[in-house]
């Protein structure tokens, strides 16, 4: 069972303990036909697209929600609790490495990471995955030296290939909630998901923002 799975089962328990069973199989038989269009992601040089088999099942979840004429409103409250648990470093280790790359972004290690990294996602490496662009330029990063254009979507892609684009956004409420992890605050005027032609990540330093939970300190 892939990892995220057990999250999945926690949460359709909670929130459908009656039709548990139903919703499961009905996911499974959903993510089959779905994660066709994103097995090349396994293998794909770009790292980003490693997204996509969990964006695959989270698409099934909706596809079977929605099946059973469930609210939007009802659909995004189990896709958060999800996402958010799932994002959540499982230890002391993971919480370490999380806040790590603010730290390392204005050292020559951090300047040769970023580098190797850029030029990995700024490739398209298949024609349903992301394309995106470092950004390094100070001026243009609130002095970070570090942000994310995303030019091409996957999971935008994916939803939308499914006619599910209403629901892609969703995932996109869990990136404040990343960028907290790592001691940073997500700065974005706009999403390919609600419409914009690119996902603009810029960040500021905010090392107090969140807790390990995702809960604000006061």
């Amino acid at each position: 069972m892939n990892n995220y799975k057990k999250y999945f089962i926690k949460y359709i328990r909670a929130n459908y303990p009656n039709d548990f069973d139903r919703i499961i199989a009905d996911t499974e038989s959903n993510y089959k036909l779905i994660s066709a269009d994103t097995a090349f992601a396994k293998t794909s040089k770009n790292p980003i697209d490693k997204r996509l088999d969990f964006s695959s099942y989270f698409l099934a979840l909706i596809k079977t929600l929605d099946n059973q004429a469930e609210t939007f409103e009802n659909i995004r409250k189990i896709c958060l609790q999800i996402t958010t648990e799932y994002v959540q470093p499982k230890n002391k280790i993971q919480e370490f490495f999380k806040r790590l790359l603010p730290k390392l972004i204005n050292t020559w290690p951090g300047q040769i990471l970023i580098k190797s990294f850029h030029n990995r996602i700024s490739v398209n490496a298949h024609a349903d995955g992301f394309i995106a662009h470092i950004i390094t330029d100070k001026q243009e990063t609130f002095g970070l030296g570090y942000g994310i254009d995303i030019l091409e979507c996957g999971i935008c892609k994916l939803f939308q290939k499914n006619n599910y684009s209403r629901y892609a956004s969703i995932l996109c409420e869990v990136d404040e909630i990343t960028s907290g992890l790592a001691g940073l605050e997500l700065i974005r005027t706009g999403t390919i998901a609600n419409g914009a032609k690119k996902c603009d990540f810029r960040f500021k330093r905010n090392p107090s923002r969140y807790t390990a939970k995702n809960e604000r300190r006061p």
